[in-house]
C-alpha cells in the first residue's frame, strides 16, 4: 500500500508540530484559569526557542515532502529563523507594552502570534499554491486580530476591520488567480506548473496571464506595492505599536519569500513577459511611498510609507531574477526587520494614550533620554541609508545587482528617492537634538527595554561595518532557490 505520509515527512514539519503544540498548550492553561501573563509568555518563548533550534540543526538538510507539496532547502531555514527571531522579539517587549496601554497579556496573544509564524513558515516552504493559500490564510487571519487588539482603542478596531475587509479582497484576488493558473496548466504544484509552460501544454495562455497577474494582487496587497498599499498607512497608525513593527517586517518578508520561489519555481519562463511590470511596480512604490512620507506629522504613518518605499527597493531584487538579487533581498530582509523592529520598540516606550506618535512629541528627547535618542538615530539613518550602517550595505547591494543587470534608469530613479528619503528620516533626527525640550512625553521602560533597543542599534553598526558573514550566508540560501 503506498504510504502517504512518512516518518521524513513529519521529520521536516517538526518545528511547525512544536509552535501547534506550544500554542495549544497556552490555550489549555488559558482555558482552565491556570495561566498567568508570565506563564503563557515563558512557555510561548520557550516554544519558538526550541522550534529556531530544530530549525537551525536542521539547515544542511533540502528535499521535496508530502508529494512535493512542500520543499525546505537554505533558502526556506534563512526565513524561518528570520520569523522565529521576530516573533521572539515582538513577544518580549509585549507585555509591558500591552499594560501600559490598558490591555491585557491574554493567552491568545501569543497564540496568535505562533500561528502567524506558522502561517509564514507555511508560504516560503510552499511548492504548492494550496499550501501557498492556506500559510497566506493563517498569517492573515492571525494578523486581523492582532491588529486589532486594543478592544478598548477605537483607532484599533477601525484598523483591524479595515485590515480585514481589504484582506478578504486581496484573498478573493489571489484564490482567483489560482482557479485560473489550475485552469491553464492542470496543475497546482509549482514544478508541474512549470513542466506545462516550458512544454507548451497549457490550455490557454490568456488564462494563464490572468491567472499570473491575479497572484501578483494578491502579493502586492500583503507586501504593500502600489497602488495596493492604501490599506497600511490606517492599520499601521491605528495598530499596537509593536504589532505594526511586526506586521511591517515579518508579513512583508514571507510575502516576498513566497513571491520570489513562486516565480523562480514555477513561472520561470514566463517571467520576461513580466519584466516591465516589475519595473513599473518598484519604481511607482519607490516614489509615492517617499512623496507620501515627507507629509506626515505622525511617525507610525511616516514609517508606514516608509515601508511601502522600501518595498520598492525590495522589487529591484525580485527584477533582477537572479542568485546575486535574491541575496541582496535576504541581507535587506535582515537589516530592515532590525531597523524597523528598533524603531517601532522605541516609539512604543516612549507614547503614552495618545502621545509620543508625533514628530513634535520628539523633541528634546535626548537631554533626559540620551540612549533613546541615540538608538533612534541610528535607525533612522540606517533607514536612509547612510554609511556606515547596515542601511547603506542593504540599499547598495540592491543597486549594483540591479546597475549590473542594465537597470540604469531603475537605478537613477531609486538614488533619487533615496536623497528624498533623507528628509523625513533626518526631521525626526532634528526634533530629537535641536528642538527644545517637550514635557509632556515622559518615557518609561525597563532594563530589557533598554538592553534589546541597544542590542538592535548595535547590529545595525556591526552589519555596516562588517557584513561579510551574513552576506554569505545570504549567498548561499539564494543560491538554493534556482
Amino acid at each position: 500500500m503506498h504510504q502517504f505520509i512518512t516518518s521524513t515527512d513529519l521529520a521536516g514539519i517538526t518545528p511547525e508540530i512544536i509552535l501547534t503544540l506550544t500554542a495549544i498548550c497556552v490555550l489549555s492553561f488559558e482555558m482552565m484559569r491556570f495561566s498567568k501573563p508570565s506563564f503563557s509568555l515563558l512557555i510561548a518563548v520557550l516554544g519558538l526557542g526550541v522550534a529556531g533550534i530544530v530549525i537551525f540543526q536542521g539547515a544542511g538538510y533540502a528535499g521535496l515532502l508530502f508529494g512535493g507539496m512542500l520543499k525546505i532547502n537554505l533558502f526556506t531555514t534563512f526565513f524561518d529563523l528570520l520569523y522565529i527571531a521576530i516573533g521572539l522579539a515582538t513577544l518580549l517587549f509585549s507585555p509591558g507594552y500591552l499594560e501600559k496601554k490598558g490591555g491585557v497579556f491574554r493567552g491568545e496573544y501569543p497564540v496568535l502570534i505562533i500561528f502567524s509564524v506558522i502561517g509564514m513558515m507555511l508560504m516560503t516552504r510552499a511548492n504548492d499554491l494550496l499550501i501557498l493559500f492556506l500559510g497566506l490564510e493563517l498569517l492573515s487571519l492571525s494578523l486581523y486580530v492582532l491588529v486589532g487588539f486594543l478592544k478598548h482603542n477605537l483607532l484599533s478596531n477601525e484598523a483591524g476591520l479595515k485590515y480585514l475587509l481589504l484582506g478578504a479582497f486581496s484573498t478573493g484576488f489571489f484564490l482567483f488567480g489560482a482557479a485560473l493558473t489550475y485552469g491553464a496548466t492542470g496543475a497546482t504544484n509549482y514544478n508541474e506548473i512549470a513542466l506545462a509552460v516550458s512544454s507548451g501544454s497549457i490550455l490557454s495562455n490568456i488564462y494563464l496571464s490572468l491567472g499570473i497577474g491575479l497572484l501578483l494582487i494578491g502579493f502586492a496587497f500583503k507586501v504593500a506595492l502600489v497602488p495596493f498599499h492604501l490599506w497600511s498607512p490606517d492599520v499601521y497608525q491605528g495598530a499596537p505599536t509593536l504589532i505594526t513593527g511586526f506586521l511591517c517586517t515579518a508579513p512583508k518578508a514571507a510575502g516576498f519569500g513566497a513571491l520570489i520561489k513562486l516565480f523562480v519555481t514555477a513561472f520561470p519562463e514566463v517571467y520576461p513577459n513580466w519584466e516591465n511590470l516589475f519595473w513599473i511596480l518598484a519604481a511607482l512604490t519607490m516614489t509615492v511611498g517617499n512623496i507620501s512620507a515627507l507629509v506626515q506629522s505622525n511617525v507610525k504613518r511616516m514609517l508606514a510609507f516608509s515601508s511601502v518605499s522600501h518595498a520598492g527597493y525590495l522589487v529591484l531584487g525580485v527584477l533582477v531574477y537572479n542568485w546575486v538579487g535574491i541575496s541582496a533581498v535576504l541581507f535587506y530582509f535582515v537589516v530592515y526587520s532590525a531597523m524597523n523592529l528598533g524603531a517601532f520598540s522605541i516609539i512604543a516606550i516612549v507614547e503614552k494614550d495618545d502621545t509620543g506618535t508625533t514628530f513634535k512629541d520628539y523633541r528634546g528627547l535626548a537631554a533626559k533620554h540620551p540612549w533613546l535618542a541615540i538608538s533612534m538615530g541610528i535607525f533612522m539613518l540606517s533607514l536612509a541609508g547612510f554609511p556606515p550602517t547596515a542601511g547603506f550595505i542593504a540599499k547598495y547591494g540592491l543597486l549594483s545587482a540591479a546597475a549590473e543587470n542594465n537597470y540604469i534608469w531603475l537605478v537613477i530613479i531609486a538614488v533619487l528617492n533615496t536623497i528624498l528619503s533623507a528628509y523625513y528620516y533626518l526631521r525626526l533626527i532634528v526634533n530629537m537634538y535641536m528642538k527644545d525640550e517637550d514635557e509632556s512625553v515622559q518615557p518609561k521602560y525597563a532594563a530589557i527595554n533598554q538592553v534589546f533597543v541597544g542590542l538592535l542599534a548595535l547590529i545595525i553598526i556591526i552589519l555596516g561595518i562588517t557584513p561579510g558573514f551574513l552576506l554569505k550566508i545570504a549567498d548561499k540560501a539564494a543560491n538554493t532557490v534556482f
